[in-house]
């Protein structure tokens, strides 16, 4: 099954961009744009895409609001939060208002793909800058989601990538970018370095 994607965005550069991006993907169906509230809203009263990339800041209103407000009314539709904002509070704030991921504006095609397929799969997915954010030295143990926290007692157990791919039922490329997040949440330079922090601290208890 294709998925279809639609994009909340006032800049038309941007949605152009994310459009050629991904206009070549077989297994996925561009069904359009809004570049304000009003018009995502009026277009989710006809069609409900299966992902929906939103911007964080529209004109009309806010992304976090709409997001809250679009995962209330249509919850089998998944969000992905789209922004140039890399502050944990605006990640953390689209999060718990209902969206299943974070990217920013700068992400690359197979992280922007490797979002679309995780929260495909009901995984949450957070690009690795946006992880990242929630790293403090001061704080060996970030905020991490369940599922990351799963992985990451698999990864200390000395299971792999496909072997946690394998086990979780999830795609080997969603298996490593929940471990890039990890390492990237605990500012750790390698596993050796995660698996110590992670036993020490007992994150994934």
């Amino acid at each position: 099954m294709n998925t279809s994607i639609f994009i909340v965005d006032d800049h038309f550069m941007v949605i152009e961009g994310i459009r050629t991006i991904l206009q070549d993907e077989a297994h996925i169906d561009w069904l359009g744009h809004a570049m304000d509230v009003a018009s995502c809203l009026e277009f989710l009263s006809r069609h409900q895409p299966h992902v929906i990339l939103m911007d964080i800041g529209l004109p009309d209103g806010s992304g976090i609001d709409l997001c809250k407000k679009v995962a209330k009314t249509y919850p089998k539709i998944k969000i992905l939060g789209l922004s140039t904002y890399n502050q944990q509070s605006i990640i953390q704030d689209m999060m718990r208002s209902g969206s299943s991921g974070y990217l920013l504006k700068n992400a690359s095609k197979e992280e922007l793909l490797e979002a679309i397929e995780a929260v495909m799969n009901g995984e949450e997915y957070l690009c690795l800058e946006a992880a990242a954010s929630f790293y403090n030295p001061e704080n060996s143990v970030p905020v991490i989601t369940k599922r990351e926290k799963e992985i990451l007692g698999l990864i200390c157990d000395g299971y792999t990538n496909p072997e946690i791919a394998d086990k979780l039922f999830i795609s080997l490329a969603t298996a490593n970018t929940h471990r890039k997040s990890l390492l990237a949440k605990f500012g750790a330079k390698n596993v050796a370095s995660l698996v110590k922090m992670a036993v020490e601290n007992k994150a994934f208890l």
